[in-house]
């Protein structure tokens, strides 16, 4: 079976469509991996012989064809792929020279399934709300929130709410749809019109193994962790915040819940710390924090401290004091998870 994989977010891997795609791919690649691939007992470079079964089971597997809309992907996020050569190819199939909103809706909408027709794909799979409405193979959307959707201050204008409507009709042509969660499973039901049974829900896990070897590994390095201190500039004690900036993360209110948390006596050694980057203008759609902390006089409270390594989330979540995140609507909440399995307090709404 040939599955071709839509991956316009491949080298966005800071945004939750790009973390999805990263997490999921491999993880695909390695349940479908040839037996000798998934032998980790044998030393580097050999491969065990295999049977008459295993030979007839390894022409069956499944592969794995990412498109990428461009050659500039960083090469450091290729080592995914290079982990299952046999399972996963890389096919680049560049938009045309157009603005770049036009330019990703014609490699949705064209370029994504001409591709996947020539490639002979058996099936189609788009890991965000963007599934084409021609269909030269069975298609599977995910679908991972309704915010364009529900949300009045997504809908922005004309544009963009046309582009909602096309992409909610193609998720209606789509095999199957999967979603992150329940509430955006009922959400998807109720205003996409789609029956229960082609709704899947396939729960988000941690960006972490469970391997006790590299458990034991961070466990050592917690009662330290000097070296993510250093490189960040983190206070002995910190609130953290890790996403997104738009507003319904509603970053304005944990800038003024902490306000009001010193001015009710609370601890001014314990910093708020803000992870993640920042809007470059402040906007309706993306305030920026920076203007609020210098109006509510936090600036020697509240430490931004830029985009955050992936390897150093796990200690950074580990080390605050609690992780705030009272968004306005999730689908999922990929970072509450994440914090949780890293041990660290979690305070957030019930959105």
């Amino acid at each position: 079976m040939h599955v071709v994989v839509s991956g316009w977010f491949w080298g966005q891997p800071y945004t939750g469509s790009g973390q999805y795609l990263h997490r999921l791919l491999p993880r695909l690649a390695a349940l479908n991996a040839p037996s000798w691939e998934r032998n980790t007992t044998d030393k580097p470079g050999h491969r065990q012989p295999l049977d008459q079964d295993q030979e007839a089971n390894n022409r069956d597997q499944t592969r794995f064809t990412l498109l990428l809309p461009g050659e500039s992907v960083d090469s450091e996020y290729f080592s995914a792929l290079s982990a299952y050569p046999s399972q996963l190819t890389a096919v680049v199939a560049p938009p045309p020279p157009l603005p770049r909103q036009l330019a990703k809706l014609y490699w949705e909408q064209l370029t994504v399934p001409r591709r996947a027709r020539s490639l002979g794909a058996d099936l189609l799979l788009v890991p965000y709300w963007a599934a084409p409405l021609w269909q030269p193979a069975p298609t599977i959307v995910t679908v991972h929130d309704l915010i364009p959707l529900l949300l009045p201050p997504y809908r922005g204008g004309w544009t963009n709410r046309l582009y909602t409507t096309l992409v909610a009709n193609s998720a209606r042509r789509c095999s199957a749809v999967l979603t992150v969660s329940e509430a955006s499973k009922r959400d998807i039901v109720r205003h996409l019109g789609l029956p229960d049974e082609r709704v899947v829900t396939v729960y988000h896990g941690p960006n972490r193994d469970d391997d006790s070897a590299q458990r034991s590994e961070v466990d050592a390095a917690l009662s330290p962790s000097r070296q993510i201190a250093c490189k960040y500039a983190l206070p002995k004690r910190y609130f953290l915040y890790l996403g997104g900036f738009d507003v319904r993360k509603n970053l304005l209110g944990i800038v003024r819940a902490y306000r009001r948390y010193l001015d009710l006596g609370g601890d001014p050694a314990v910093k708020l710390v803000v992870a993640g980057k920042p809007p470059q203008t402040h906007t309706p759609f993306f305030p920026d924090p920076k203007r609020l902390v210098r109006q509510l006089e936090l600036t020697d409270y509240v430490r931004f401290i830029g985009l955050v390594d992936e390897e150093d989330k796990e200690l950074l979540f580990a080390g605050a004091t609690a992780f705030l995140f009272p968004s306005l609507y999730e689908g999922f909440g990929m970072m509450l998870l994440e914090a949780m399995a890293a041990g660290s307090p979690v305070i957030t709404s019930s959105e």
